[in-house]
């Protein structure tokens, strides 16, 4: 799908914001987003799975009143290009009704900009509703609250930081260790086995760091994975190399 600017002319209907929520502590919304939170009529966010309640809804929870209405829209974790598309329209689709009487509010955990749902959703809507006005709202992303969690910098002076979604490019980080500093690999839990390996090949395990759930009450650290070789890692865990 093509990038396009999230600013749109004015028009009579509300405005949609996309807030970032960050990684799991409600503490970590920023005062900008959780201005916008409180006052919207209508919150939407991705349904969780089989009936749970998703991230995003558990981390804006404490910050709601009940007289908000709650929208979960369902974003299927799949990788069919047609599947993840309609999913993208119809949650466009629902969010467009509410819209012609007032402000929504999507919340998504991180930032709003940094691998979010809430970019094809703001895709979406734009091309079926070209006069929507949209405005994203800057949060907490994973990488930089893992690695205060770990009590590390994440980067220092002139140090090269590379990010990669680990489901699509594991194949990408052997070269990336040979140049970067610090890698950064989200989502790693499925691919995890294999990142291993390469991570011994390139004698980095003694550097690496695995956290799960960052800044969740569940959250939980791997420091040095060098005993690590079999780890089963939840959905949202991130791993963090250092040179």
């Amino acid at each position: 799908m093509q990038k396009q600017s999230f600013q749109q002319p004015d028009n009579p209907t509300g405005t949609l914001y996309g807030i970032g929520v960050g990684p799991g502590d409600p503490e970590l919304i920023t005062v900008k987003a959780l201005r916008h939170l409180q006052a919207a009529p209508v919150v939407a966010f991705p349904s969780g799975i089989k009936g749970q309640p998703g991230v995003a809804e558990q981390i804006v929870a404490p910050w709601l009143s009940a007289d908000q209405q709650r929208l979960p829209l369902a974003f299927p974790y799949v990788l069919d290009a047609q599947q993840l598309e309609a999913a993208w329209q119809r949650a466009a689709e629902s969010v467009w009704p509410y819209l012609q009487t007032g402000d929504v509010v999507f919340a998504c955990e991180g930032d709003i900009s940094f691998y979010s749902t809430f970019s094809y959703l703001a895709q979406s809507l734009q091309q079926q509703q070209p006069t929507a006005k949209i405005e994203a709202i800057a949060g907490v992303s994973s990488p930089m609250a893992a690695a205060a969690a770990l009590g590390i910098p994440l980067t220092c002076q002139s140090e090269r930081l590379v990010v990669l979604p680990a489901l699509y490019t594991v194949n990408e980080l052997a070269a990336a260790l040979d140049w970067a500093e610090v890698v950064v690999l989200m989502k790693v839990g499925s691919v995890y086995a294999e990142v291993w390996q390469i991570l011994a090949q390139h004698q980095r395990l003694e550097r690496s760091y695995v956290v799960e759930n960052a800044t969740r009450a569940n959250q939980k650290i791997y420091a040095g994975l060098q005993d690590h070789p079999h780890l089963q890692l939840p959905y949202f865990s991130l791993l963090i190399v250092q040179s």
